[in-house]
């Protein structure tokens, strides 16, 4: 274990955060999992859930330890070649995306032969963060025009927003968020910020007004999405998001402040996506309040951590990546938690390193992988810094020490040399 330990590098703090994350994901994944194992006439067994979710969790904590390995420096140039992969992943999903437990958001694309379903948006997002800080920390010194930086940065952010909008509406707009807030710390103008904001909203709304004169250009998604953020503004109607809604508030109010107990929840039994979109419910009922705000204090832990590696980083890039890979992961875990107590329409967004699902556990390790290669290489240079600074103070206090032997062999050559004593001393007679 210390050989483990002493192998990672970069921030302990965050390192430490997600071994305690995925270590408490397995109580409510294993809870949660009864529903899961009894539906679609299941055998029961919720050890399969618990072994698959353990298999998940390992994956994504070796993928982290690997990709903390690699200097993040190389991820500038990787985000370029990927952007047109991203694309292609993109456009694919849209035109062939496959369904996840009868669900109408084609989301999803089939890994061949392995039967893996994988988000692409998900990935999307991770190599548009890493695009925009590149191009960011590649424009510190020279004065930014709205022209080129729309070609060259906003064009590509569009036109990955573009293929992911018609599938999932909270995910094209947490990406648009999260660029935007990237932009304003890399010194991005004002002004230019606002212009893309309302750029932004006019393109939403003329995509809105198509798929409602067009219902057969996006089938389903858009009125999906459309009728949640009806459903959560007062127009009630028969959706099934209201069912989810109304189970997690009855899990929500049965936990109180110490909850049911763990594996004691009922709702569980009753919420569809009770192990991912709602499992922040689940841990409410099981652990109450006091437990709910256990989660939240360890991703405000994360948070800090995220802040507190971003202003010790002298590199621009380094301080950007830390921002637009880690903030979002925050952001995400904030809206899974507003929709389980209705703050928010249902999103479908899982909760970072505690939900079930490999695609959402791997990319969230992939963000954090690239976020301790940077501690890494700033705790290297830290490291080099303190052995330059004793390796210079031994150099000077060599110097110093040379310096007055130097200084000593002066002063008693010329002390010798002017001896008031010496012609007496050889004198014939102080010789007799």
């Amino acid at each position: 274990m210390k050989e483990l330990i002493h192998r990672l590098k970069g921030d302990k703090g965050i390192w430490g955060i997600v071994a305690l994350m995925a270590l408490i994901s397995f109580l409510p994944v294993f809870s949660a999992s009864s529903n899961l194992a009894y539906t679609r006439h299941g055998s029961g067994n919720t050890l399969t859930y618990l072994i698959k979710h353990g298999v998940q969790m390992s994956i994504g904590l070796y993928i982290m330890y690997r990709i903390h390995k690699i200097p993040y420096s190389y991820f500038r140039g990787l985000s370029k070649i990927l952007l047109p992969l991203v694309y292609v992943l993109l456009v694919y999903t849209l035109l062939r995306g496959t369904k996840i437990d009868g669900a109408n958001a084609s989301r999803w694309i089939q890994i061949p032969f392995v039967g893996i379903t994988f988000q692409t948006s998900a990935l999307a997002a991770i190599v548009l963060y890493i695009y925009v800080a590149h191009y960011l920390s590649k424009k510190r010194e020279a004065v930014i025009t709205f022209k080129e930086s729309f070609i060259y940065m906003w064009l590509p952010v569009f036109g990955v927003l573009a293929l992911i909008l018609p599938a999932n509406f909270s995910t094209t707009a947490l990406i648009f968020f999260m660029v935007c807030m990237l932009v304003y710390v890399g010194k991005y103008p004002l002004k230019y910020i606002a212009a893309i904001l309302g750029s932004g909203f006019i393109a939403l709304v003329f995509f809105i007004l198509v798929a409602k004169a067009f219902p057969t250009l996006f089938p389903n998604r858009v009125d999906t999405w459309i009728s949640r953020i009806e459903n959560f503004t007062g127009k009630k109607g028969e959706f099934k998001d209201d069912y989810q809604i109304e189970k997690a508030k009855i899990a929500i109010a049965c936990g109180g402040m110490n909850g049911v107990g763990p594996g004691k929840s009922v709702q569980k039994n009753f919420l569809p996506q009770s192990s991912s979109d709602f499992i922040f419910a689940i841990i409410v009922e099981e652990w109450g309040l006091i437990g709910a705000l256990g989660i939240m204090l360890l991703y405000f832990v994360l948070l800090a951590r995220f802040v507190i590696q971003s202003q010790k980083t002298q590199n621009l890039f380094g301080r950007l990546l830390i921002i637009g890979l880690g903030f979002p992961i925050i952001f995400q875990a904030l809206i899974n938690m507003s929709v389980a107590v209705e703050l928010m329409p249902v999103t479908g967004q899982t909760l970072p390193l505690i939900s079930s699902g490999g695609s959402s556990i791997w990319m969230t390790c992939i963000s954090l992988g690239i976020i301790i290669s940077v501690t890494k290489k700033e705790e290297e240079f830290a490291e080099e810094q303190a052995e330059k600074r004793e390796r210079d103070e031994v150099i000077e206090r060599l110097i110093d020490k040379h310096l007055q032997e130097e200084e000593e062999a002066r002063l008693a050559a010329e002390l010798e040399a002017n001896n008031p004593l010496e012609p007496i001393l050889n004198s014939p007679d102080h010789a007799k």
